[in-house]
């Protein structure tokens, strides 16, 4: 069976070091420690989530949230035309808000090269089964059939264990 392919936001790499949210850094680290290491799945992240990376102001937290890429050797996507025309499509769709452009192209690229879940902590514009549907449809619009799942780690860490 073929391992499933995640692409990590950048929310799930700031959550490693949340600590004004433990519950979700335990689960971070969890997921971490025992999916990423293992393999367990085909990980990636993008040049979005690195040009996102590079807005931290703590020079010390942005070499740490960096250091996560490299220490666990992280697929790296980059955002093409594709993936940034349908950003704009789940923008002008009013999915995704103009001002988290991030957010639409984390979802583009994540769709163009066919990942099976979209991995994020952001309930409000992400995770959640609202954005899911409507995203579903305007791929399928879009002529994108391949289903994408949009999971926090709890979800995706937990679905297979008895």
């Amino acid at each position: 069976m073929k391992r499933q392919k995640v692409y990590l936001d950048t929310s799930i790499i700031n959550f490693l070091f949340a600590e004004d949210a433990p519950d979700f850094k335990k689960v971070t680290v969890d997921f971490f420690e025992n999916y990423v290491r293992q393999k367990v799945y085909e990980v990636f992240v993008s040049d979005v989530v690195v040009k996102e990376i590079l807005k931290t102001q703590d020079l010390t937290k942005r070499e740490k949230l960096l250091s996560v890429i490299r220490d666990y050797n992280l697929e790296m996507l980059q955002l093409d035309k594709e993936g940034e025309r349908l950003a704009n499509v789940y923008i002008a769709g009013k999915v995704i808000p103009e001002n988290k452009i991030e957010d639409a192209q984390h979802i583009g690229i994540s769709t163009v090269q066919q990942m099976d879940v979209l991995l994020s902590w952001n309930f409000k514009h992400l995770a959640n089964i609202n954005k899911k549907l409507k995203i579903k449809f305007i791929n399928e619009r879009e002529g994108y059939f391949y289903p994408l799942d949009l999971l926090t780690p709890l979800e995706l860490m937990y679905e297979n264990e008895n």
